[in-house]
């Protein structure tokens, strides 16, 4: 009898058509990546040490950064870890680990952005009962409600995707363990589980835009009936952000999930982007058209500046 439980690790072979390439994409994922890390820290910071900005889109905004730090760790210290010429195996249970935190944290977002899209439709379309409708109740188990739908649908993908027997090659041609690049190592037929994914994968971001498009028609026709022209400035511009964040968070699902006929470069590409670039430039777009937080933000990096003459060691000044 064939013994289907024979793949114990996988090799990832990263990046299609890269190779000779590796120092290169390594000193520029590193640097994408430490950005992402000190900038999302730097908002967490910045809307934890401020008072003005306990408020709901903030709270929200924070489980954000929270999100886009942990969700291009799923990839990139195992991706940065071959580029620097090691070993490019991962353990049966580390891509299993890989294809969940990457789904359970990617669709975590999606809800999350979809939430932050109602609270602009409250604060926008009903500002006086604001502060009664978005009450700290609400507000925590709309975001634990994200994390655990979140965590459903990741659960569900997983098992979806790993209940199938992997017995003979073990090469996936990615730089990551996705679903896709792990159906086609599967023993067995898996078109029928490609559909249900196809479909899973799709109907959630679906569903979720169609919330959010919903929300922000209310909040634009809501806007125009602003008589002043500062009034229609400031709702917009409140708004701008998160629009943005949107369009960067959801193309990518988009192009590489619901694309008839998949393109592994193309794919690799936008899921980088996706990954990496995205999460690195949120706290760019939440930060640069806020003064709340961008005020915030220069008092927590002047007591960074502060704590750091403080414990200079004697003799530390360095005159140029």
């Amino acid at each position: 009898m064939k013994n289907l439980s024979a793949v114990t690790e996988f090799i990832l072979l990263g990046i299609p058509h890269t190779e000779d390439l590796e120092t290169m994409l390594f000193v520029l994922f590193l640097g994408c990546y430490v950005f992402t890390l000190m900038g999302n820290l730097l908002i967490l910071l910045a809307i934890v040490s401020s008072t003005r900005l306990h408020t709901p889109m903030y709270f929200f905004l924070c489980q954000l950064s929270v999100c886009d730090i942990f969700f291009p760790s799923v990839s990139s210290p195992k991706m940065l870890f071959y580029l620097s010429g090691n070993s490019q195996a991962i353990s049966y249970a580390g891509c299993v680990s890989q294809l969940f935190f990457y789904h359970f944290l990617g669709c975590t977002e999606c809800f999350l952005y979809t939430v932050m899209a109602y609270d602009r439709f409250v604060a926008i379309c009903y500002p006086l009962r604001y502060t009664v409708i978005m009450s700290h109740r609400v507000c925590a188990i709309l975001a634990v409600g994200t994390s655990f739908f979140g965590c459903i649908q990741a659960t569900f993908l997983t098992t979806l995707t790993f209940q199938l027997p992997y017995c003979g090659p073990n090469e996936v041609d990615y730089f990551f363990c996705d679903i896709p690049v792990m159906l086609k190592l599967a023993c067995a037929d898996t078109s029928a589980l490609e559909m249900v994914g196809f479909v899973s994968v799709g109907l959630m971001p679906l569903s979720c835009f169609l919330l959010i498009l919903t929300s922000y028609s209310r909040i634009v026709c809501s806007i125009l009936q602003i008589r002043s022209t500062e009034g229609r400035r400031r709702a917009f511009s409140t708004c701008s952000a998160h629009l943005t964040a949107i369009l960067l968070s959801f193309m990518p699902v988009v192009l590489i999930y619901l694309q008839p006929t998949p393109n592994p470069w193309l794919n690799a590409t936008v899921q980088i982007l996706n990954n990496l670039v995205t999460p690195m430039l949120n706290p760019l777009i939440y930060s640069l058209r806020n003064k709340e937080v961008k005020s915030s933000l220069g008092k927590v990096l002047h007591h960074l500046d502060l704590l750091s003459i403080k414990y200079l060691p004697p003799g530390g000044w360095v005159f140029l």
